[in-house]
């Protein structure tokens, strides 16, 4: 399984000794508010995360199977931080999931992590070789919204219903990254117009 570091962020597969720090990061009410994790979040969740879906999806990397994902915990010397994932889809493409820990958040750990998963899906000898990543979330999600945009998606609209959340049909806006494009910041941040009214 690959793992990535940059001195101060390390991605790495979650591993069983991540279950309780998952466990726990996913009782603050944000996490299953904007994602797709079970509510509630039970011990058990974490492990068939940890022992499933993240070991089929690595599995499939490297079998080539429909199913791939490369999933990692975000960690720092301080300890687990977060989650931080790509869901490969057909012909060079996949899609940046993620959400952090609430101690982890303002400090940007996470904005590490995406330079370092990027870098690795786009440029990294061993890595996929991607011509773009897609960002999703569901509508309303401005710290989402602003990580991705940070590190160069650019907004593409909104999906009206597209977004499936624990069998609730959701608008989701969706943005793009191209393998060529900077990663960092294209423009401003977006005027309230271009994705919604900002909350107060």
């Amino acid at each position: 399984m690959v793992e990535l570091s940059d001195g101060v962020v390390r991605l790495v597969p979650p591993v069983e000794a991540d279950i309780p720090a998952i466990t726990a990061a996913c009782q603050d009410p944000d996490i299953p508010r904007w994602t797709t994790v079970p509510s509630p979040y039970t011990r058990e969740h974490a492990e068939a995360f940890v022992n499933e879906m993240v070991a089929d999806g690595w599995r499939a990397w490297y079998e080539g199977g429909e199913a791939a994902k490369a999933i990692w915990a975000l960690h720092t010397d301080d300890g687990f931080a977060g989650m931080l994932g790509l869901h490969f889809e057909p012909v060079r493409s996949a899609e940046v999931g993620f959400w952090m820990a609430t101690p982890a958040r303002g400090k940007g750990l996470l904005h590490r992590g995406m330079l370092l998963a990027l870098q690795w899906a786009f440029d990294a000898p061993d890595g996929p070789h991607l011509d773009r990543v897609a960002w999703r979330a569901l509508a309303g999600n401005w710290p989402s919204w602003r990580a991705a945009w940070k590190v160069g998606f650019q907004f593409t609209g909104v999906d009206r219903l597209g977004g499936v959340q624990r069998d609730d049909r959701r608008d989701q806006w969706m943005a793009t990254l191209l393998r060529d494009e900077p990663r960092r910041p294209v423009g401003e941040w977006p005027a309230t117009s271009v994705v919604g009214p900002q909350p107060e």
